[in-house]
This record gives C-alpha cells, sequence and structure tokens, in this order.
C-alpha cells in the first residue's frame, strides 16, 4: 500500500452500515471484547452523527474500499474529534494520520477558536499521535452512569424542567436563544443550537430547561430511543450545563435532578462524562449518586482550559 493509494473524502450515504460496522469492531477489537462487532449495543455514535447538520464525517478508502472513518462535531466556536476509527488490519499503517491531517486542514479553514478530543489516557500510541498534529493533555474525563429511582428525587418531586420540544416555534427560538447566551457565558463562541435544532428534529431525545422566573438556569441535551446514541436502554447526556455566578453548585444539582426525572419516565439509566477540571460538579455527580465506569484524557488544540475550568458546571464528553 502507498500513500497515493489512500483518498481522504466525505463518507458517503452508502457507506453508513460499512463504516458503522468498522466502528464497532475497532472499538471492540481495542478494548478486548470477546464479540467486537457488539460494542455499544443498539447505541448508533456514527450514523446518527452523519445526519446532523453540524458534524462532517471524512472517510479514508484504498483503491474505493473504505477503511477508516473521522466525524467533526462543531459547537460553535468549539469543535471536537470522534469517534476516529480504522480498519484493524490497516492499524499502524498511517491512515489515522491521514485522516487527522484533512480533519486539521478543515478545522484551520473554518477558524475555530479551539478543538479537542477523549482518548484512551492509557494509551501512549493514542496520546502521542494527537500531540503531533498540536493536541495536548488535560485532565481526564470520567465517564458516569446512574440510575434514578423511587428514592431519588426523580421519583418523589419531580423538577419542574420545560421541555424544549414542546414549546411553541417563538418560545422554542427564545430558550435556544438564552441557551446560547448562557454557554457563551461560559467559554466565548460556545453554542449549541445545532446540536439542540438536530435532536429535537430528529426526536432523538429531549433538551431539559430550567429556569428561575424568567431567567434559564441550564439546560441538558438528553438523548434517547431507537437509532440515536442512547440507545433504547441509555438516557445518555451529550451535553449539560449549568448558569455560571455565585448559586451554580445548586442550579448544577437541580439540573442533574431533572436528568433523573427524564430517565425514571423513561426506565432507563444515565451516561453522562464530566472533565475533572471540574472539581465541585463532578464532586456534585458523585454525591447524586453518579459512579465512574471508565475514563479517558482529553486533548485540545490550542493548549487552553476553554470549559474545562474548576468554575464552570459542564457535562459533556468528546467520543
Amino acid at each position: 500500500m502507498t500513500k497515493s493509494q489512500i483518498k481522504i473524502g466525505p463518507l458517503k450515504q452508502s457507506e453508513l452500515q460499512e463504516a458503522d460496522r468498522i466502528f464497532r469492531l475497532a472499538f471492540g477489537t481495542f478494548i478486548g471484547l470477546p464479540h467486537p462487532s457488539e460494542f455499544m449495543d443498539d447505541r448508533d455514535f456514527l450514523i446518527s452523527r452523519w445526519h446532523a447538520p453540524n458534524v462532517r464525517t471524512l472517510a479514508a478508502r484504498e483503491n474505493d474500499r473504505l477503511i477508516g472513518t473521522n466525524q467533526l462535531t462543531r459547537w460553535g466556536s468549539f469543535a471536537f474529534i470522534g469517534p476516529l476509527t480504522v480498519l484493524p488490519e490497516y492499524w499502524d499503517q498511517g491512515i489515522a494520520q491521514r485522516l487527522l491531517d484533512a480533519t486539521i486542514k478543515i478545522f484551520d479553514r473554518q477558524g475555530l477558536k479551539r478543538t479537542g478530543l477523549f482518548t484512551f489516557a492509557h494509551s501512549a500510541k493514542h496520546v502521542g499521535l494527537y500531540q503531533k498534529f498540536g493536541y495536548w493533555p488535560d485532565y481526564l474525563t470520567a465517564l458516569m452512569k446512574h440510575a434514578p429511582s423511587s428514592e431519588t428525587p426523580a421519583g418523589k418531586d419531580a423538577p419542574d424542567a420545560i421541555h424544549m420540544s414542546a414549546l411553541k416555534t417563538k418560545e422554542r427560538e427564545e430558550a435556544l436563544a438564552a441557551c446560547a447566551r448562557l454557554t457563551n457565558r461560559i467559554d466565548k463562541g460556545l453554542d449549541l443550537s445545532d446540536e439542540i435544532r438536530n435532536v429535537l428534529k430528529r426526536r432523538a431525545g429531549e433538551v431539559l430547561l430550567t429556569y428561575t422566573r424568567n431567567t434559564l438556569d441550564g439546560f441538558a441535551i438528553c438523548i434517547h430511543g431507537p437509532g440515536t446514541e442512547g440507545g433504547t436502554t441509555m438516557c445518555y447526556i451529550k451535553f449539560a450545563a449549568a448558569r455560571s455566578g455565585p448559586g451554580a453548585g445548586a442550579r448544577f444539582d437541580r439540573l442533574l435532578d431533572a436528568c433523573d426525572a427524564f430517565a425514571f419516565s423513561r426506565s432507563v439509566p444515565i451516561e453522562a462524562g464530566i472533565n475533572l477540571a471540574r472539581e465541585d460538579a463532578y464532586r456534585r455527580m458523585r454525591a447524586h449518586g453518579y459512579k465512574a465506569f471508565a475514563q479517558g484524557v482529553s486533548m485540545q488544540r490550542p493548549h487552553a482550559p476553554g470549559q474545562d475550568r474548576r468554575d464552570v458546571y459542564v457535562i459533556d464528553d468528546w467520543r
């Protein structure tokens, strides 16, 4: 195989099923599953994102054979990489580097303020690969699970969270603008509007809103259902944020209660990722009943804290 045989371009719709197969096989093989293709069960990280307007998916092909992909998700002035997967028989042949080279060129043309990724903290090979492209490791990100029950606030007095899907068009647009203002205060330019619109359009879960009077205190993008990143057996909090400033911790607790109520109503547990730079938010999640089941490391380009700071109350992971 020579470099000239490898071509990088957009992933075609006709390639989605094969791309999904490679994604599951690659990750399942790396973590040592007895049946690698069963990785993630019915959760859909790749195909569901291909349909999102804020996601671009690159494909690596050898003589028209799909051998790898990388997805680029944009949240305003910030974007993250992943999942990046290569067919196992092509590992260690420079395919990931070709995909990353094309990725960085796209990011540079977009003029993004900052980009990031989540990778295996224990893998020197993965960390070293991304360092070649200017990414620097920061704090660990804990992947956590929590099962709301009748003993939690969700089973007693459900918080008065508003479901964005239930709002009328004008009210929804006002809520979207409020969410953008909230994240912009956390990190200038951070904007989840496209992500939210896609979730609502595809009915891939719900966007929960908590208020004090007319002021937005927080919002959570909760993914659940067939063909989504949460699948049928999980409520996946893709992103959640509480308004910064005095009282932020209490607002974050209330947002966690709202997520409990949503997941409890669907009879599923919750999965969420949080960067450990957000120390108080992490401790509050632990006190709420969340337990870490895995961890990775966040890497950013350039090396800057962004929303990974002690004063930030955000849930996300960049898988």
